[in-house]
């Protein structure tokens, strides 16, 4: 299969006329960049829909073949792997491609996308691309409820599916969690609404998007290495709220994205609703005496305010973040008609995902907190804030963010510091500078900070730097403390996965606290 001419393209006129499951898909010459989770689920929508299509993924492995003959047998599809299949835009059928569906990963500037933007070829991603086939005749048209931000994307988008299934609504969780977006549209009975989380990534890949209700979190720094900056990452992030149709949902106490709304191209009559952990004001939810409250869906909401929860009914201990988040989903579910009581019974119905400020164990005085999902320092610091006194475990893959602000800001909680991954080197640096005086061990070099080597002959894999993580922190830690495993970086460099991380954590607390011994052989 040849490289394709990058020389101009007309594919964005036929384009313009594909907005819906039933319209003329049949024949389009379209490129899957990955085959993935979203990338499989795209190229699988696309052979349905009767398009010629072509996927590319630089990794040839058992499972990435296993899913290349899966597509093979569905549907007429050529499948390139391995090598440079993704260092170049394919022809298909001896033609340029008319449309480019990338996975969300990918970046702007990979050979393959970067080709195809040369060439004029439109790129989308798997959640353009869901956007576009929503519609289908037969079936409901689900509204969609879009969650961005930098941190309780996962948290707010499970509980905003769990308020709208207590109303009595099909609905359902999808997008960046769980379900590709694709699969759940092209379920065969339809929901009435959709939870979307979106990542950065699948902003930046999409443009079409009209929701119902939409909210940006929070922002802080992340993935400043694939937006190439602040500013790159701060748009598409901002980019939730375009076309929104109901209630544009902003942080009150994160002023950035009450900017993003202000800012934002919406649509006639839409309006903007605050959420905040203090008392709210007009067109806000807040709290008021320990009670989850609406003063934006009432018509009292002038001198009133209508209850929807207490904030006992999130747990027995709750993080203010996790306030935010439940009050933040309130706001989307209830652009969507769903009642106060209903909010209620989402809340107590709600079972939070693991490696979320996870307690693992208390033994002597000391809590074992497993965050596995705080993969960036806004995440961690909302860990840190939620305990007085921290034996932090922490380090990994940075993606060139700043922990200046993050240590500086937690400095006084620390009694000590046990740095993991194979490269702390930034973050080991603003210890040094903002927190002197705090013992820090970083197990990639073996270094105590006190002129001190720790005996290493080896470099540790995650599953045994983990164990060595917790054998320290179980030595540094006192009755009062917790050992918070609250990252601030990534897991690549050391696992799979945040939560390949995170249950690397609890065996190791499991065994080496509570005595238990280590029941996997490997994790």
């Amino acid at each position: 299969m040849g490289c394709a001419a990058v020389t101009g393209s007309d594919a964005s006129g036929r384009l313009e006329n594909l907005t819906s499951w039933d319209a003329d898909w049949k024949g389009l010459r379209v490129v899957v960049a990955g085959i993935g989770l979203s990338g499989f689920s795209a190229a699988d929508t696309l052979i349905e829909l009767g398009a010629r299509v072509v996927v590319c993924d630089s990794t040839d492995s058992e499972e990435t073949r296993a899913k290349a003959d899966t597509l093979r047998i569905v549907g007429a599809v050529d499948v390139l792997l391995g090598g440079g299949a993704a260092e170049q835009l394919p022809e298909i059928d001896g033609q340029t491609p008319e449309l480019v569906v990338t996975s969300p990963g990918w970046r702007p500037n990979q050979p393959l996308l970067a080709a195809a933007a040369s060439a004029g070829i439109p790129i989308w991603g798997d959640v353009e691309l869901a956007w576009r086939v929503r519609i289908r005749e037969g079936r409901p048209t689900a509204e969609w409820l879009t969650i961005t931000g930098t941190n309780g994307k996962t948290t707010t988008v499970t509980l905003a599916e769990s308020m709208l299934r207590a109303a009595g609504l099909r609905a359902i969780a999808a997008g960046n969690v769980g379900t590709p977006l694709l699969d759940a549209i092209r379920d065969p009975q339809g929901y009435d609404v959709i939870a979307v989380e979106l990542s950065s990534f699948q902003l930046h890949w999409s443009s079409s998007i009209a929701p119902l209700a939409s909210v940006c979190l929070n922002l802080a720094e992340d993935h400043m290495d694939w937006h190439g900056g602040f500013e790159g990452y701060r748009a598409d992030k901002a980019k939730v709220y375009e076309n929104t149709k109901v209630a544009c949902v902003y942080n009150v106490e994160a002023p950035a994205t009450e900017r993003m709304v202000e800012e934002a191209d919406v649509q006639e009559g839409c309006r903007a609703i605050g959420f905040t952990t203090n008392t709210p004001s007009i067109s806000m939810l807040g709290v008021v005496d320990d009670l989850l409250v609406d003063r934006a869906y009432i018509e009292q909401r002038r001198d009133s305010a209508a209850e929807l929860a207490s904030v006992s009914d999130l747990g027995d201990v709750v993080p203010r973040h996790l306030v935010a988040n439940a009050l933040a989903a309130a706001a989307l579910v209830r652009a969507a008609g769903v009642p106060a009581a209903a909010v209620r019974e989402g809340i107590r119905n709600y079972r939070p995902s693991g490696h979320r400020i996870e307690l693992v164990a208390a033994r002597d005085g000391v809590l074992w907190i497993n965050d596995s999902k705080a993969t960036n320092p806004h995440a961690a610091h909302a860990s840190l804030s939620s305990f007085h006194s921290v034996v932090w475990i922490a380090g990994g893959l940075s993606k060139g963010v700043d922990y200046t602000d993050l240590v500086r800001d937690n400095a006084s909680r620390f009694r000590a510091v046990v740095l993991i991954g194979r490269d702390s080197t930034d973050l080991g640096s603003a210890l040094r500078r903002h927190a002197p005086d705090v013992p820090v061990i970083d197990l990639a070099t073996g270094h105590t900070g006190k002129d001190e080597q720790l005996s290493q002959d080896t470099e540790l894999d995650g599953v045994q730097a983990m164990r060595a993580a917790v054998t320290e922190a179980l030595r540094l830690a006192a009755d009062g403390d917790a050992v918070l495993m609250a990252p601030a970086a990534a897991s690549m460099d050391q696992f799979p996965s945040y939560a390949h991380r995170g249950a690397a954590f609890i065996e190791a607390v499991r065994g080496i606290v509570e005595g238990q011994g280590f029941t996997a052989k490997e994790l």
